[in-house]
Order: C-alpha cells, then structure tokens, then sequence
C-alpha cells in the first residue's frame, strides 16, 4: 500500500501540525502538548466542557468533530492507540469554564484506562469535575445481556452531537452526561469489512481477508468479526447490518431514528448510497421514519474497505440535539 509520508515515525505529529495549518479559524494546539487541540472560538463561561479523542487514523474523528455545537477539544493518540492521560489532562484544563468537563470515548481498554487517571488527575490536581460516557454501540462485539462490553465505533459521532448540543443548551455536567448515555443506549452500529488497511510504522495489514470475502462485525482497528465469507450485494450486506441491529434494539413502526452509513475510509460515496438506499427501503417496509440520514467518512480506519450502519432511536429530547447546528471543519450542519 502506497502512502503519502515521510518518515512514518512523524505521521501523527505532521497530520496534527497539517491540520492546525488548514483550519487556524476553528482549532488550536496547546503549548504545553501537541497532541492536545482545542477550539479557536472562545465558549462562553459556565458552559460545560466536551472533551473527546482517541488513536489517530479515523479521521474525520475524532478531531474534525472540533468547533461550535459540538466537541470543544480533543486528544490525540497515536495510530489506533489511546492518547496519554497528559494531553487529556491538558485539553481538560484549557476548556473548562467553571461547569466541569465531560469525557466521551470508545469502549476501549486503554481508553478506559487513559481517560479515567486524566480524570482524577484532574479532580485532584485542578479540582474540576470530570463526567464521563463510554460508546458501546458495535452490536457484533458482545451479545445484547453484555452490552457494556460493546466497542464504541461509528455511533460515537451520534454520541458527540447528543452530547455537544447538551452542552449548548446550557445543561449541568449530570444532565449533559445523562443525555451522553443515552445517546448511546439508543444507537447500535454494525459493520463489514472487505479490505484492510495499512498501518504506516511497519506497511502490514490489519487483518487477512481473501480478494472475494467479506467479514461481518469487523471491528475499526481489524479485531475480528463474526462471520467471513464471499462477498455478497450491497443490498444482502445491508439487510444483514440492519437485520442484526433491529433484533438487538426494538424499533416498532412509528417510530424515528437517526441514520449514519459510514465508509472506512476506501469505499467510494457510490458503493455508499447505495448501501444507504437499500436501508432506507428495510426501513419503510417496516414503517420506521428516517428523521435525518448521514452518508460519508465519519469515523474511519485509514484506507480500509467496508462500511458500516448505524441507527439512533429518537425521541423529542435526542431530536432536539440532532437538529442543534453544529460548525466543524469536518462537519457541518445548519
């Protein structure tokens, strides 16, 4: 696989440094570490502060989800990695305006382990309050009765939105993680992988998979799926994806959801709409409403191949974040 770096040692510091370049007007990079960004506008006091991150290679995200309406930093950590509890601490420290900061992350290991001593870091050493709400929406990665075992994937973006618009509204730090967690209790994702990537330290794949296969439940850093097999039609992988997601959530006719189709970062917009117009179709047949739909690269896997669909149960409280304005360089949405 073919990249356009230099020494691949620096790809995340030269990523970092190309993107602070290109949006000066939305984002910043603290002195005090270069793996901790946050938002060029100033944010009003006694809002409260989202901080959101994760390893590098998923971009847009984790941070193209930076600016008005939505995160109000980030913390980057190296390719498919967690950041360090330092640039946490530090992007924690830069946002917070007196109402505490709520942490969003996947359900990763490191992760889980990073985000929670950056938040006693900070209650201790800085005494501001720390919320926290995990993604666990990958519906393949643990059956439904062990759900907080779930990785956090593309639903994070659902997540984010929830929660940043919680923020605007003026909600407390407990309110703001209340409506985080639910976000999250009401979104379910699943995915295919049909390609790997390519990991820029050492040029190797992130999984094996045969020219014609295709793996459901595929995890975005190639943990394994499910199931392997040929490579079906786009509208065979949606019905399944979808299938899988309406048995593990009840979503009963009338009702409205959120749609993210989420390409891994080499799966053309084509093959995309499609995938999403066949969701669209299972969707109707049973009486479900599409309040609004996402195509595109949210949250990727560098150049892997694959897709994966995402629903988000709405009721009048999640559609009133959906709908908040947000203004990203990644995203926008008015």
């Amino acid at each position: 696989m073919k990249k356009l770096v230099n020494n691949p040692v620096n790809v995340v510091e030269e990523m970092v440094e190309g993107y602070v370049r290109a949006h000066p007007d939305y984002i910043k990079q603290l002195q005090s570490n270069d793996r901790a960004l946050v938002n060029a506008r100033e944010t009003k006091e006694n809002k409260v502060g989202i901080l959101i991150g994760g390893g590098s290679g998923h971009e847009p995200g984790f941070l193209g989800y930076v600016g008005e309406g939505m995160a109000d930093g980030v913390a980057v950590g190296n390719i498919f990695a967690s950041p360090s509890p330092d640039p946490i601490l530090e992007v924690t420290k830069a946002i917070d305006k007196g109402a505490g900061v709520v942490y969003l992350y996947g359900n990763y290991a490191g992760d889980v382990m990073n985000f929670g001593m950056a938040a006693e870091m900070a209650d201790l050493e800085e005494d501001i309050k720390v919320g926290m709400a995990l993604a666990t929406d990958d519906v393949a990665s643990a059956p439904k009765e062990e759900k907080d075992k779930r990785r956090g994937i593309a639903g994070e973006f659902f997540i984010y939105k929830a929660a940043g618009a919680a923020a605007d509204f003026g909600y407390d730090l407990e309110e703001v993680v209340r409506i985080a967690k639910k976000a999250n209790q009401n979104t379910r994702s699943m995915g295919v992988g049909t390609s790997p990537c390519y990991l820029p330290q050492t040029g190797e794949p992130s999984f094996e998979i045969g020219d014609n296969e295709m793996e459901i439940g595929l995890g975005h850093h190639g943990e394994p799926g499910i199931e392997k097999g040929p490579l079906e039609t786009a509208d065979k992988i949606a019905d399944r994806l979808v299938n899988d997601i309406l048995a593990d959530i009840e979503i009963t006719k009338g009702e409205e959801v959120a749609v993210l189709v989420n390409g891994l970062g080499s799966t053309p917009k084509m093959d995309l709409y499609i995938v999403y117009r066949r969701v669209e179709q299972i969707l109707s047949e049973r009486g479900i409403k599409i309040y609004r739909s996402y195509v595109g690269d949210y949250i990727t896997s560098l150049e892997m191949g694959g897709c994966s669909v995402t629903l988000m149960k709405l009721d009048k409280e999640l559609t009133d974040t959906i709908d908040h304005p947000v203004n990203c360089p990644m995203f926008v949405q008015k």
